[in-house]
């Protein structure tokens, strides 16, 4: 069936009677979420006379013919069929998903009619991806809802929900006749200007107003660089799309045949363009792959509009669907731009007495200027939140900066968020649920915590119970407050941390801070290099402290971000050593009746720079959070200088380091994820100041250690050391019937140190303690033997467990050393 932009018919009718002309206007919804269905079909049903929906779901169609009905179709949807009468007439009509696959694929002889196009669309890429312009500059309206959803009559009943219950009665109305209820939670909009350059690439987006209304929303500054279009882009010409960090094939990859199966379904007019319809589905269900609708355009074989959805029977967590639409237009020099995107996810029930969550994302460009560059210093952060963006302003205001104006419903969606979030019950549970994610309580102008932490146990401290406490931005903008009390019941000791940092600027993120810490902790522990990672650091709190050690410690940092990706640290530290375990430490390594020492102390200065070019930072508060890695790796070089008799300090020494962490993105085999660490230490020193190689006795897999090296087990004053994981998702296993129904996702791990101790820092481990004890020494490694464990397991077990199976390969014949472990880890992954 062809729908033309123009339809000329011959039609005969009798000489007593003329037809009276039908014409039809109405809108096309999602029953479930009230959004628009773009590109749907719309026909009088019997006839050859029809038209598709535009990207709001709007429609018109008219005819002279005698007819008593329209039928609506859509992929993923199933077909609706409404009376219609003689004249003009207005009828919206919602449409219901339909959950049933697609069907088969019927192959004849001959080749299928849609390759030719695809193999026109792969050739003509390169000039219609807006990436090969020079740079390109836009206008971005941008708006996100986020909704509850698939509320069940019981979940209904819960207290919280009956408090609320006058609300969700309004809330039924909000979709429509046929609509189920949603009850709406956050609301935003925002006014953007886009900028791009493509050599070398840079991009930055200057969020020029935002609008934010939400439950729980009462710092909106994370909210506000989250809320910009740029975490809504996707650009389909890219083989491989990255959606909740992970790999989505695309439909116009390269490699399409391999991954897809296509049908020519139509040719029509898509606004002045005649195009191609293609549907298409994956070849297997199960694949990170999309199905839905492409319009190719005959011209230029270019991408004129997408409808791309993943549904549940694909193998990421808690999704029942995501669905991306995307309408695009030509520029001058010919590559095409998005001109309006919807991105829709939709979360499953937790269990079958939860709800769901539905989010929607809207964005709309517009006033392109093409090949226009700017300044290198112009491209600054990647997202620039412009002074005043967050001032509220009155409705009529917004009106002006709306590309489209709201519909009755989001404007309904304002007033409802503000009557929710003021019933006390809601305050309540929002309290608590941030309180869960946060791991502090919120009490205005401070946050208590982290309340993982007030209880431990371990065999130097006993039972340890902790309070602590930081201030947030409602208390200051400049400064930031920490501070923290413990206290263990077997040692009988108090300790205590307190900080003061000063923030010297948010566009180029600069901080001073002080610190002063008094503590006991593991021998190998780094908490400032883990600081990011607190559940380890929370679990490193708790067992058998073999080798553990009491410090007192005064730190200065400054901190600055010189350039997009470039940042720089000065510090300086003084800590003391105070162990709990029997060791010893011959500073003389000649003579062996040299006094041996126990403690000592140092004080050191150390100069760091890291550079990771695609690295994305958000500010939350007074807190500064990375979005992670893309495309570059980060690296960062440190070096240390110790001083001999600054404040008593014991020693000279020199250190330098050199780390690479690099996300590999590998198509179909998944992600891996690679660091690599190189270490050199000049000079003598005890061995708890060397490398000391992290290692881990418990049952826990942990992605920071060696995972079959005993604590304490291996030093190095020359090193360097390599963690790998490779995440394969439904590689290989979704090709297993029975595997590919559980959902698992294999995965694979590498440990290696090729390492070195200098005979004069092995002959400084002394084998006894100042008062004769047998001390508790250390290993090292034999030249040119290196370190090896290498791993494999399976993750998404019941969707939370991971099992990981670790052999040992090399240094077997050590004390109690592993060859082969079993560990298990929990873990939230999409």
């Amino acid at each position: 069936m062809n729908f033309h932009k123009y339809f000329v018919g011959l039609t005969f009718v009798s000489t007593s009677l003329v037809a009276q002309e039908i014409n039809v206007l109405g809108k096309v919804t999602d029953g479930g979420s009230g959004d628009p269905i773009p590109f749907a079909n719309v026909i009088f049903k019997g006839t050859t006379i029809g038209v598709t929906t535009d990207f709001d779901g709007n429609f018109q169609l008219r005819t002279s013919t005698s007819c008593d009905s329209i039928m609506v179709t859509s992929i993923g949807y199933k077909p609706r069929t409404k009376a219609v009468g003689a004249g003009k007439q207005v009828i919206n009509i919602q449409l219901e998903e339909d959950i049933t696959h697609l069907q088969e694929v019927v192959v004849v002889a001959g080749e299928n009619p849609a390759f030719p196009i695809l193999r026109n669309m792969v050739r003509n890429k390169s000039k219609n991806d807006k990436r090969n312009l020079a740079a390109y500059e836009y206008d971005s309206y941008t708006k996100t809802e986020v909704d509850v959803d698939q509320i069940s009559e019981k979940f209904r009943k819960r207290k919280v929900m009956r408090k609320i219950t006058q609300v969700m009665d309004s809330i039924d109305r909000m979709v429509g006749e046929d609509g189920k209820p949603i009850l709406p939670l956050f609301i935003t909009e925002s006014a953007s200007r886009v900028y791009f350059r493509s050599s070398p690439k840079v991009k930055t987006e200057q969020i020029l107003n935002t609008k934010i209304s939400g439950v729980g929303i009462s710092n909106g500054s994370t909210v506000t660089e989250l809320v910009g279009s740029s975490f809504q882009e996707y650009n389909f010409y890219q083989n491989w799309l990255s959606i909740f960090n992970k790999n989505f094939v695309s439909p116009l990859t390269d490699g399409w045949r391999l991954y897809y199966d296509y049908d020519l379904i139509d040719s029509l007019y898509v606004g002045d363009d005649f195009c191609y319809r293609l549907d298409f589905s994956p070849k297997n269900p199960q694949q990170l792959a999309f199905k839905g609708s492409l319009w190719i355009t005959k011209k230029d074989f270019a991408l004129r509009q997408i409808d791309a959805s993943v549904g549940k029977e694909s193998n990421v967590n808690f999704i029942d669907k995501i669905r991306i639409q995307q309408e695009l237009t030509p520029t001058p020099s010919g590559p095409w731009l998005p001109v309006k995107n919807r991105v829709l996810v939709n979360v499953s029930e937790i269990s079958k007495n939860s709800a769901g969550l539905l989010a929607k994302f809207y964005t709309n460009n517009k006033n392109i200027v093409i090949n226009r560059s700017h300044e290198n210093s112009f491209y600054g952060k990647r997202i620039i939140i412009m002074d005043g963006a967050e001032l509220k302003h009155n409705e009529k205001y917004w009106d002006s900066l709306r590309h489209e104006p709201l519909s009755p419903t989001e404007r309904n969606v304002y007033k409802m968020i503000d009557t929710i979030k003021n019933i006390p019950v809601v305050k309540t549970y929002t309290e608590v649920f941030k309180a869960v994610v946060d791991g502090y309580y919120d009490l205005g102008k401070y946050k208590v915590g982290p309340y993982l932490r007030t209880v431990a146990w371990n065999s130097v401290e006993g039972v340890r119970v902790q309070t602590g406490f930081k201030t947030n931005i409602s208390f200051s903008r400049k400064m930031v407050y920490r501070g923290m009390l413990a206290y263990g019941f077997h040692d009988t000791k108090l300790k205590f941390l307190a900080s003061a940092q000063r923030i010297l600027s948010r566009n180029r993120w600069t901080t001073l801070t002080f610190r002063v810490h008094k503590d006991v902790i593991r021998l190998g522990v780094d908490e400032d290099a883990l600081s990011t990672h607190p559940l380890f650091l929370t679990a490193a709190r708790w067992g058998q402290f073999q080798r553990a050690y009491y410090f007192n410690e005064a730190f200065i940092s400054f901190k600055r971000e010189f350039l997009p990706g470039l940042s720089g640290q000065l510090a300086t530290r003084y800590s003391t050593f105070e162990p709990t375990y029997p060791f010893g430490f011959q500073r003389n390594s000649v003579d062996p009746t040299a006094p041996v020492y126990r403690q000592f102390q140092t004080a050191e200065v150390f100069v760091e720079t890291r550079y990771a070019r695609d690295e994305t930072f958000l500010q939350n508060g007074n807190e500064r959070l990375s979005l992670g890695l893309k495309k570059w790796p980060a690296l960062t070089f440190r070096y240390t200088h110790g001083m001999k008799g600054l404040a008593g300090s014991d020693f000279n020494y020199d250190k330098v380091r050199l780390n690479l962490d690099k996300k590999i993105r590998m198509g179909p085999l998944g992600v891996g994820v690679l660091s690599v660490s190189g270490e050199y230490i000049y000079n003598r020193l005890p061995y708890p100041l060397l490398t000391v190689h992290l290692g881990n006795q418990s049952v826990v897999y942990s992605k920071y250690t060696f995972n079959l090296m005993s604590y304490g087990e291996f030093v190095s004053d020359e090193s360097v050391s390599m963690h790998y994981r490779q995440y394969f998702e439904g590689f290989i296993v979704n090709q297993i019937p029975v595997l590919r129904r559980l959902k698992w996702r294999l995965v694979g791990t590498a440990n290696v140190i090729y390492g070195s101790l200098r005979s004069a820092n092995q002959r400084s481990i002394a084998r006894l303690t100042p008062t004769g004890e047998v001390a508790l020494r250390t290993g090292y490694f034999t030249a040119g033997i290196p370190y090896v464990e290498m791993g494999y397991g399976v993750e998404n077990i019941f969707k939370f467990f991971r099992v990981d199976f670790v052999h040992r390969l090399t240094y077997l014949s050590n004390p109690n050393a592993r060859s082969f472990g079993v560990l298990f880890t929990a873990q939230f992954k999409l």
